[in-house]
């Protein structure tokens, strides 16, 4: 269905535990998730956790150089093996001292000599598809999934000025949020309140009527939204331009807009001329979510005079655009709670929402009729079916 004629998700997708349920198989069990940045594991023995819709996880560069994401459960009793981040020889179970290898293999098991046909080479944790694009991390649950990369091909050459592999990292932090992770994501995306909410000169330079939404197939994986901006190089800072090097691989278009990324469920990228800023989205539950909130700039920009004071003026400024930005998103979250929350309509500055909407139907009505069929071969038979 055409941008002009569709309407909004209804509201009980945002609010619903049982939708949650229903979502966690439709997209989380079988998508590509972010989870971080290579560069938070740079060498063996370098690790970080996390947790996605209540799944714990663990990710290490092993002594092979590989990169792995694995269960922090222990296979013994359920304790997690590893908590935050750091750098470690392997992983060992606080409760009773399994010990696993940074591959996941399980090395040694005290006291189980006397356990019958108990092989501590057939034990392991639990491990994940791994991909890495673009310097980001992406694991998938799902072992038969189709590699990433290849449905992101439009995403990626619209990104090659920045290269993001080669980008120097600046900062990181990690917050909790009483929303629907698709309530912060439509806001990630949507190019039609920028010019309302955020009026004022730390963003009129990029007006919602200079949005532009490239065209996407439901079968991609990302999806994208540029902007103009009235004049070349802007950067979100009370200048209005940049005040960190610019990413030198970009052209002279790329140079007068900003990029908007988006690989869903999990990412969203904010690209201007001098400055990245990532979103890793993790569901919590159906009316919350966490967010790591990462910055990545041109390589050597943080050995310019005056790094640190450019960096904290664009963050600043940043930082009052998402105050706003944070504000709406409860507020919203209030509203779709409403017996009144309606199924509205959208703005042609609202391109990326269909285009999100488009990801996620599809996927909505498959995992639906994956359902229904499972369901069907387990009703006994001569059972009715009516």
């Amino acid at each position: 269905m055409s941008l002009d004629r569709a309407q909004t998700l209804p509201p009980a997708c945002y609010v619903a535990a049982d939708f949650y349920e229903f979502e966690k198989e439709a997209l989380f069990n079988h998508e590509w998730l972010c989870v971080g940045r290579e560069d938070w594991v740079k060498e063996p023995g370098d690790y970080f956790t996390s947790q996605i819709i209540g799944e714990p996880i663990v990710v290490a560069r092993a002594r092979d150089g590989v990169v792995r994401a694995m269960s922090s459960v222990c296979q013994h009793r359920g304790m997690l093996v590893a908590e935050g981040k750091g750098k470690a020889r392997g992983f060992l179970c606080p409760y009773h001292h399994w010990v696993y290898g940074l591959d996941g293999r399980l090395v040694n098991a005290p006291a189980m000599e006397r356990t019958c046909d108990f092989d501590r080479k057939q034990v392991r944790l639990p491990e994940f598809k791994v991909e890495i694009w673009l310097g980001f991390i992406f694991i998938n649950f799902d072992l038969e999934a189709p590699p990433l990369a290849p449905r992101l091909g439009k995403v990626t050459a619209a990104l090659a000025g920045y290269d993001l592999e080669r980008a120097e990292p600046a900062g990181v932090n990690t917050g909790q949020f009483a929303w629907n992770w698709k309530v912060m994501f439509e806001n990630n995306n949507d190019g039609y309140h920028a010019s309302k909410l955020h009026q004022g000169p730390l963003h009129d330079f990029v007006p919602s009527e200079l949005a532009v939404f490239p065209p996407s197939e439901p079968d991609d994986a990302g999806f994208l939204r540029f902007n103009g901006t009235l004049h070349p190089d802007a950067s979100f800072n009370p200048t209005q331009r940049a005040v960190l090097p610019v990413f030198p691989k970009l052209s002279e278009a790329e140079r007068g807009q900003m990029t908007f990324a988006n690989v869903p469920p999990t990412l969203s990228l904010v690209l201007t001329c001098d400055l990245v800023i990532f979103l890793i989205l993790r569901a919590t539950g159906p009316e919350t979510m966490e967010q790591d909130t990462g910055v990545l700039v041109a390589p050597g920009a943080a050995q310019v005079p005056g790094f640190a004071e450019r960096l904290e003026m664009i963050m600043t400024s940043a930082g009052k655009i998402i105050a706003q930005d944070m504000h709406v998103d409860a507020l919203v979250q209030v509203g779709l709670r409403s017996r009144f929350a309606p199924r509205g309509r959208y703005s042609w500055q609202e391109g990326a929402q269909g285009q999100f909407n488009h990801w996620l139907v599809p996927r909505y009505r498959a995992a639906r009729d994956r359902l229904q069929a499972s369901a069907a071969a387990a009703q006994p038979s001569g059972e009715s079916k009516s």
